[in-house]
């Protein structure tokens, strides 16, 4: 039961905190119905590899490979974001539902990742990592390695393959 309660609360702060952060022009916020639960989610995805200590590599999910923090949890683009900008577009509630990448070093230790990789200075002043001159984030509501829940959110929001490309299937 109480799991249940904390999964209803969770979704409902997701999903209030989804509007903010790449609702359409016209800010309809995403259905709930598009987003599979997190048990069917869990059964069509291959667990993640370990990323170890490394800020990026990569892992098998229901996507495919994809890139992945140093925890292991996917890796996404937001449209919204400037290519070669040096800013991410993603803050304030946005930011607590789409974490950016951080990490301490100018240049971030990666495994298997092709696509160029650099940092700029994120919303909150800690070095955002980026892929190809765009600013990178995981999704709140992956809770373990290999999910992709994140995947097309409001059809701003896509995994990252590891040459740097966006995953839009």
């Amino acid at each position: 039961m109480r799991r249940t309660i904390l999964f209803s609360i969770t979704a409902l702060v997701a999903a209030a905190t989804l509007t903010a952060c790449g609702g359409s022009d016209d800010d309809t916020p995403a259905a709930a119905d598009d987003t599979p639960s997190a048990e069917e989610t869990m059964a069509e995805e291959t667990p993640a590899a370990d990323a170890g200590s490394t800020d990026l590599a990569t892992a098998e999910t229901s996507l495919g490979t994809v890139v992945v923090d140093g925890d292991g949890m996917t890796a996404y683009y937001f449209l919204k974001d400037t290519k070669d900008s040096g800013a991410s577009a993603c803050s304030g509630d946005c930011a607590t539902a789409w974490p950016a990448i951080t990490t301490e070093s100018d240049t971030p230790t990666v495994t298997g990742v092709t696509g160029e990789v650099g940092t700029i200075t994120g919303t909150d002043g800690a070095k955002q990592i980026t892929i190809d001159g765009r600013p990178i984030y995981t999704f709140a509501q992956d809770t373990a390695p290999g999910d992709v829940l994140g995947q097309g959110v409001n059809e701003v929001w896509y995994v990252i393959a590891p040459d740097g490309s966006e995953i839009d299937d």
